[in-house]
């Protein structure tokens, strides 16, 4: 072949496939979760299980002409911050769908400012009751709500450890609050006493807390917060002697947490929304997947965050080969909340009118020793609606 044709040829191709790569339609999906600051850890979990289901879903999305793409915004854990983020993505019309926030004092704001925009969110680590309570159309959760991890904690509480009186604290969150409420009104109902519902921003010194603590001697203690926290409270408990069981709700499920603690990482428990990695049916490919892809052993967060994802992919892929184009931000609102989704790592996701996941697991963790272990698993429904 004459060299003159050859080069013909080979600009004739290589223009063919830049006319194919114009006519793509992007599609973004947006993360809103805290990628830096003190839990930034469990954040970047929920960005790169986003990342990955992406990935994997890119080539469905290629051969209806859709080409996919991350936008992760940071929260900082900061409902500010997440809010004046949520404006952005309203304001950019390729976003079809947002995983996150992962705080329910993030998701809340958030999702009413996505609402009139109708910005579809499907939420992996937001239970604080009110976020699906308001009844939005466009916020749904993969994750049981307060009203089951609270109980499941409390009788917990009450039936493994034998806890008579519990000293209940919260960390003034939306989500601390709303766990030791749900744990204090289910303890309370079932013949525990309940000594206090304490709330504490103290970060650094909780020698007064753990003053009444030891002057009051409960038999177990329950704590709705974060693992930064804590685990400060839980090295500072120990080191003045107190060795009563810890429960909290999955603030705490980070690895940080035991490094935070240090030897006071030990008869400490905590529900979790997040299964660990080796008791999900599947998990292993995902796993070995994830590695490849970012270096680290993925978390239960970044696996909520997986399938969050892709629940809200399907979602639109079913949007976009009902409209034949890419679909409109109100068809893909409509096609997730409406959707069954079977095959995910967490077994199937349906949600009910408000967007509540109908039925899910949660996982009791046992710390002990610096080392974390599946102590029991929980079925749980969503309140009817």
């Amino acid at each position: 072949m004459p060299a003159t044709r050859f080069t013909m040829t080979l600009a004739a191709l290589l223009l063919a496939q830049s006319a194919a790569h114009a006519q793509q339609t992007t599609i973004k999906i947006a993360t809103l979760s805290p990628l830096s600051g003190s839990i930034g850890n469990l954040g970047t979990q929920v960005r790169n299980g986003t990342d990955l289901a992406i990935r994997e879903a890119a080539p469905d999305f290629a051969k209806l002409g859709l080409k996919l793409q991350l936008v992760a915004f940071d929260d900082q854990a900061d409902p500010a911050t997440g809010t004046a983020a949520a404006r952005k993505i309203a304001a950019d019309r390729q976003i079809l769908a947002v995983i996150g926030a992962l705080n329910s004092g993030v998701t809340i704001p958030a999702s009413a400012a996505l609402q009139s925009s109708h910005v579809v969110m499907v939420n992996s680590g937001s239970t604080a009751n009110q976020v699906t309570d308001r009844g939005l159309k466009n916020i749904n959760r993969i994750v049981p709500r307060d009203d089951a991890q609270g109980p499941a904690g409390a009788s917990f509480i009450r039936t493994t450890l034998k806890a008579k009186k519990v000293y209940v604290l919260n960390d003034k969150t939306a989500y601390g609050e709303g766990l030791a409420t749900e744990v204090e009104r289910s303890l309370k109902a079932g013949g525990v006493k309940v000594i206090a519902n304490e709330g504490t921003e103290e970060k650094a010194d909780f020698s007064s807390v753990i003053a009444k603590i030891k002057l009051q001697k409960p038999d177990a203690i329950y704590f709705g917060g974060v693992y930064n926290q804590v685990g400060v409270f839980l090295r500072q408990l120990r080191g003045a002697g107190v060795t009563a069981p810890v429960v909290g709700g999955d603030g705490l499920d980070s690895g940080e947490l035991m490094q935070i603690a240090g030897t006071g990482a030990t008869n400490v428990y905590f529900t979790t929304t997040a299964a660990p990695v080796e008791s999900l049916p599947g998990a292993r490919t995902f796993a070995a997947a994830y590695r490849k892809a970012f270096g680290v052993a993925p978390q239960g967060f970044a696996m909520f965050g997986y399938d969050a994802a892709r629940v809200a992919l399907r979602g639109i892929l079913s949007a976009a080969k009902a409209a034949g184009k890419a679909p409109t931000r109100q068809q893909v609102e409509t096609a997730v909340r409406s959707g069954t989704y079977t095959g995910l790592l967490s077994g199937t996701v349906a949600f009910n009118s408000v967007g509540d996941r109908r039925a899910a697991n949660l996982y009791v963790m046992n710390i002990t020793n610096g080392r974390a272990k599946l102590s029991t698993t929980v079925s749980v429904k969503a309140p009817v609606k």
